[in-house]
């Protein structure tokens, strides 16, 4: 039962790659390099891998064995939300408009992103996509900084609210064209985007909630 969402979602990946796959000849002539959007693929591949499985059973192997079920849920859980939210607004808000703080809702549920639009020299649905599962992990890395000591409703609560007004906004400042790109602050893997606020955030609930019951004081 568990693992049905994580075949489920391997499944719809497959399918995007066709359907990705199946829209290059109509690009080509528009300045689309099929060697970029092969590499883009390939990474998109990699980072889901980097949440589901690694960063998940990453944590469960830090948490006691009654716990293990429930961080790899906590991570599922989020994938699956993050995904959601990223198509709904989250995308529009980091990568639409020229605000130097904020992006807009001119892309809201992948509004006027198909098959025919570009996004440099890779399809903008295959970019969409790469970046959501930055937008997947992300929220998924605070995830052991509260580890065992936060309700379940509490977490996805709580990475939905920071996915949309943390993440996205640094997002649009730093790869969206906003105030930090226009200092020319170049973020080429993500240190600014996913690791400090990510850092920064789980370092805030570490405060905020404590330290684990019945955590070893040593080894």
């Amino acid at each position: 039962m568990l693992f049905q969402y994580p075949v489920r979602f391997a499944s719809f990946c497959g399918a995007f790659t066709l359907f990705a796959f199946s829209a290059l000849p109509a690009l080509a002539a528009d300045g689309l390099d099929t060697g970029d959007t092969a590499w883009i693929l390939t990474a998109t591949a990699l980072v889901l891998f980097m949440t589901l499985p690694g960063l998940a059973l990453f944590y469960a192997g830090l948490v006691q064995a009654k716990n293990v079920v429930s961080v790899l849920m906590h991570h599922f859980a989020i994938a699956c939300l993050m995904s959601i939210l990223w198509v709904v607004a989250a995308y529009s808000l980091a990568f639409s408009g020229d605000g130097a703080w904020f992006g807009n809702l001119d892309k809201m549920f992948m509004a006027g992103v198909g098959i025919d639009s570009l996004s440099g020299s890779i399809p903008e649905t295959l970019f969409a996509a790469f970046q959501m599962t930055f937008a997947v992990i992300t929220p998924a890395l605070v995830i052991g900084a509260y580890v065992e000591r936060m309700k379940f409703s509490a977490v996805l609560i709580f990475s939905a609210l920071w996915l949309l007004f943390v993440y996205a906004p640094v997002t649009h400042w730093v790869w969206g064209g906003g105030i930090m790109a226009g200092w020319g602050v170049m973020d080429f893997a993500g240190g600014i985007v996913v690791h400090a606020t990510a850092g920064t955030a789980a370092l805030v609930c570490a405060v905020m909630v404590g330290r684990r019951r019945s955590f070893p004081d040593s080894t």
